[in-house]
């Protein structure tokens, strides 16, 4: 049975949300009217009737526009998405794990068990700069294990979910998503999402970098640390519910080699930082600690910034559409599927102001948002 529809008009466009789905999809007005409709149990053809009025348009055309709408959007949303959280009762949390680490996150201790290589190294090297000699008191206790083709996780002695290693990724956001609860003492719901993106901060305001793999976002995110910005989370940024405020997460910043010559004047330890090859994801990188001193927990965040390195542009900053912008946000992003949090999400993304810089001039890139930092309030 299909469970709630949200609607958020934004700009010229109406964002639809499908509650059994946790998806968005973007439509036109009239189109969005129409889904409503069919939610709200009104006949297909009575639905037609009135576009075939509205529009001057055969109604047999109507009735397949509304079919379409049914078919492609309606339909595949009614049901429920699936996560890794499936129980499977036949397995059992190893006695003996064959390696474990121990980190410290601000005042907490971490200790996470590994059956072997393979799970530790989906986790620990961007984790490395926090890791400590394992005598403290222990404040969370996870395991991470393989069975039956599937990595599982477990807190303490509870089961958070299993996944094949085509969705590896998805275990590795849940871990991190647990760190983040235990860290700020919030559970799941408390989170309006988490977003594949750069987390900058001039020390009262934050804001998100953003970019496909391979743009730049991160190379860019070290730059202006070295320059008095401070990072508060890289790849995995965490936003909270109730105002929307950028959160802290301790991970290393991801650094590709093509970018060692242009960070190694500000980053000289980067020459003997240890290099590893994710053959699964095709990049060789190294890992960069954010710099801890004054360090932030949380900001207000002003801002989306779509950044790209392109060596034929100097420096270009434009400010974009929400909807552009929206469209480029959400399939690599997590966000909650509470419909409380999924409104406040939509209130908040259609009032947040949105830009795209393309640049190959680092100092004028910094100096540049600089000036946005100052100038967004």
């Amino acid at each position: 049975m299909s469970k709630d529809i949200l609607f958020k008009d934004i700009e010229d466009k109406t964002v639809v949300w499908f509650e059994n789905s946790n998806r968005y999809v973007v439509l036109e007005k009239r189109a969005a009217q129409i889904v409503k409709q069919l939610h709200e149990n009104i006949a297909a053809n009575t639905i037609a009737n009135s576009l075939a009025s509205d529009f001057d348009i055969p109604v047999e055309q109507a009735m397949g526009f509304v079919q379409d709408i049914e078919r492609n959007i309606v339909l595949p949303n009614q049901e429920e998405q699936l996560g890794g959280s499936s129980v499977y009762s036949d397995v059992v949390i190893p006695v003996n794990f064959e390696l474990y680490k121990t980190y410290k996150i601000d005042t907490l201790t971490f200790k996470i068990d590994f059956s072997s290589e393979f799970e530790l190294s989906l986790v620990h090297p961007k984790f490395a700069h926090l890791e400590i000699s394992g005598q403290e008191k222990i404040n969370h206790h996870y395991h991470v294990f393989t069975q039956n083709e599937r990595t599982f996780l477990y807190v303490e002695d509870t089961f958070i979910g299993a996944w094949a290693y085509s969705n590896i990724h998805y275990f590795q956001g849940k871990l991190s998503m647990e760190i983040v609860q235990h860290m700020h003492q919030k559970p799941e719901k408390d989170w309006l999402g988490v977003f594949h993106a750069s987390a900058v901060s001039d020390g009262s305001n934050g804001m998100l970098f953003l970019g496909d793999s391979g743009n730049g976002k991160s190379t860019s995110l070290a730059l202006l640390q070295a320059h008095n910005f401070h990072c508060v989370a890289d790849d995995f940024v965490p936003v909270s519910a109730l105002a929307q405020d950028i959160y802290s997460f301790p991970a290393a910043i991801s650094i590709k080699k093509n970018s060692l010559d242009v960070l190694l004047p500000f980053y000289p330890e980067l020459k003997t930082t240890a290099e590893y090859n994710f053959t699964r994801l095709k990049k060789i990188v190294r890992f960069l600690p954010p710099k801890n001193e004054n360090a932030i927990t949380q900001v207000p965040c002003k801002g989306f910034v779509f950044i790209k390195y392109d060596k034929h542009i100097d420096f270009e900053l434009t400010e974009i559409s929400s909807i552009e912008a929206f469209e480029k946000l959400i399939p690599d992003s997590w966000l909650s599927p509470i419909p409380q949090n999924v409104t406040s999400f939509l209130d908040w993304f259609a009032t947040i102001p949105c830009y795209r810089i393309v640049y190959s001039n680092n100092e004028r890139m910094i100096s540049e948002v600089s000036k946005l930092f100052a100038n967004v309030l």
